[in-house]
């Protein structure tokens, strides 16, 4: 059985990729349950409803032009695309590419941190439609 240890993940938001500049990312792709139970049923039924994805990223805070920053700051309040792989490697059926459009970004943290500690941002995207690639 192959397992896969996260080493090398490709992560792009709004077309500039950030890559270099995460530790963590996590992507959830969710569909809505829509209950569909009618009398007569006897148990509870569901439908798929609306896809309900986030993505949760962490990354570690830089200032330059076309990077963390400059970046994310202008995205709060809007929605963007993010492109997300598990490795920056070549789009495959082992290797897939996950897109997210229209991912909506309701706060960003430009300074945090204590004394000494690296300055990180942890940035949650909500909603949006996933595409899943593999050539």
């Amino acid at each position: 059985m192959a397992v896969k240890v996260l080493t090398n993940a490709s992560i792009t938001v709004n077309a500039i990729d950030l890559s270099t500049k995460s530790n963590s990312v996590t992507l959830n792709y969710e569909i809505d349950s829509v209950e569909v139970t009618a009398f007569g049923d006897g148990g509870h039924k569901f439908a798929g409803g609306l896809q309900n994805n986030s993505v949760d990223i962490e990354f570690m805070q830089d200032f330059a032009t076309s990077l963390v920053e400059a970046t994310i700051y202008p995205l709060v309040g809007t929605t963007t695309t993010l492109v997300i792989k598990a490795d920056s490697g070549a789009t495959s059926a082992t290797n897939p590419t996950y897109t997210i459009s229209n991912a909506f970004l309701s706060a960003h943290t430009p300074v945090s941190g204590a004394v000494g500690e690296l300055m990180m941002t942890s940035l949650s995207f909500t909603g949006g439609t996933l595409v899943k690639t593999i050539a």
